[in-house]
């Protein structure tokens, strides 16, 4: 099981990566030329808050069922913080990627809450930018790519 879950959060964080990076982009865009706030930037948003809570919902599975969850009891907390790359796993990437999540998530709730197109953008591209670079912050990149 563990595999299987790890591959599958592997493979959906490059499409929450993507979705995530078009929803910025199209909301770029759209605050640049003055667009209105369309039923298609709507779904785009709102597909990068979907994928973006599945990633974690399937993260969060992952971290309880990982071997590396085994960490706490072995070492303590002491143990896992003198660890580079077990706190990377077990403290770092996990709260880092929440934090994002919850960026992403206020970006959605703030901008529905616009009547102006472009504060409607601006929230989603603000928001979803930070979201973005939090998650890419701690990507363990030598074990993922």
């Amino acid at each position: 099981m563990y595999s299987l879950l790890k591959n599958l959060h592997s493979f959906w964080a490059f499409l929450v990566l993507l979705v995530i990076i078009l929803a910025i982009g199209n909301a770029l865009i759209g605050k640049i030329k003055g667009k209105d706030f369309e039923s298609k930037d709507l779904r785009i948003s709102l597909f990068g808050l979907i994928f973006s809570h599945l990633q974690l919902l399937i993260g969060l599975i992952l971290y309880f069922v990982s071997p590396w969850f085994d960490q706490w009891s072995a070492l303590g907390m002491g143990g896992v913080m003198k660890d580079a790359q077990t706190r990377l796993y077990l403290v770092e990437h996990p709260f880092t990627n929440i934090i994002a999540i919850i960026l992403i998530t206020m970006g959605w709730s703030l901008h529905k809450r616009q009547s102006d197109s472009g504060k409607k953008f601006l929230r989603i591209g603000l928001f979803y930018s930070f979201g973005l670079l939090l998650l890419l912050s701690r990507i363990p990149w030598n074990n993922w790519l």
